[in-house]
């Protein structure tokens, strides 16, 4: 009489086995071991040695197309998966086009040079100064959706450089992104070929990773442009000049209460409040901002809308 029993698994895998979770992921590849086998008949031993040496047969080849070379398993659910969570998140999805970003817009009564918006409205903007830290930026995104606010990014080109992300976090974010200069140096006493290279080369970028300039044009190391700088503005694209009529002071560092003070101290109807990524004060104080606007019936919009 013989007896045939099936191999167990060797103590230790090689590279090319499956990794520990396949037991449960790859049944097919990997058979139960140690279960006793009922002698079989004698005069049905061809048939099933041959049936036999067909499921080792089977059991290689879906050990084969189930594992890589490197032991990571290629399961039709993990695929599935993978494909699930790239269509419920655009960005993830190189195939899913994001929607265009929004492009400069002319305001008829509003001047060359916006300082604020309507007197009459409860709202205001509160504009961030886009340079720093990302993952400080990307906390304030976060505290001011939170807080239902919708803000106004005017970013860098450099920083956009390294950080080419952030465009579409700020944009996804439902907020407004516009142009604060390639390099931030003190465009107002550039020549009119520097100030335009350093206007158009934020623009270039702003262009390349969201498919527009962006909305809003602000001067770097200036709350105003002077003349030829805003007149540069127009010619790359851009029909006002943001300023602001609340200054934060954040980027001196004076703690979250004090800029907390210096912005509900200043704003009313229509304020457009300067503010700064890249300053943890400011991230500690959005809270408390945000809900003493709350308190006072105004509500945090971004520009486009503060104007519309």
């Amino acid at each position: 009489m013989v007896r045939v029993i099936t191999p167990a698994h060797p103590s230790q895998q090689s590279p090319d086995a499956c990794p520990d979770a396949c037991p449960d992921a790859c049944p097919d590849a990997c058979p139960d071991v140690g279960v006793p086998r009922a002698e079989p008949d004698p005069r049905r031993l061809p048939d099933r040695r041959a049936a036999l040496r067909s499921g080792v047969a089977l059991a290689a080849g879906t050990l084969a197309a189930g594992c890589s070379a490197t032991g990571a398993a290629a399961h039709p659910v993990a695929a599935s998966r993978t494909s699930v969570s790239s269509s419920a998140n655009p960005s993830a999805n190189p195939a899913v086009k994001p929607a265009a970003a929004p492009v400069p817009r002319r305001f008829p009564r509003q001047p060359a040079q916006i300082a604020h918006g309507p007197r009459d409205r409860p709202r205001v903007a509160l504009t961030f100064h886009g340079q720093g830290d990302p993952a400080v930026a990307r906390a304030l995104l976060g505290e001011a959706e939170k807080g239902g606010a919708r803000v106004t990014v005017l970013a860098v080109g450099s920083w956009l450089d390294e950080h080419p992300d952030i465009a579409r976090r700020i944009l996804d974010g439902g907020h407004d992104l516009g142009n604060h200069t390639l390099r931030h140096l003190d465009i107002n006493a550039m020549s009119e070929a520097d100030a335009e290279a350093e206007i158009r080369g934020c623009a270039d970028r702003l262009r390349r990773l969201t498919g527009s300039i962006g909305t809003w044009f602000r001067p770097s190391r200036s709350p105003s442009a002077s003349s030829l700088v805003a007149g540069v503005a127009r010619r790359v694209g851009y029909p006002h000049v943001l300023s602001y009529d609340v200054d934060s002071l954040d980027y001196t560092s004076p703690g979250a209460p004090a800029v907390t003070r210096q912005v509900i101290g200043g704003v009313r109807d229509g304020s457009v409040v300067s503010l700064h990524f890249g300053y943890a004060d400011t991230v500690a104080a959005l809270p408390a901002v945000l809900e003493e606007l709350g308190r006072r019936g105004l509500r945090a919009v971004t520009t486009t809308e503060l104007l519309s």
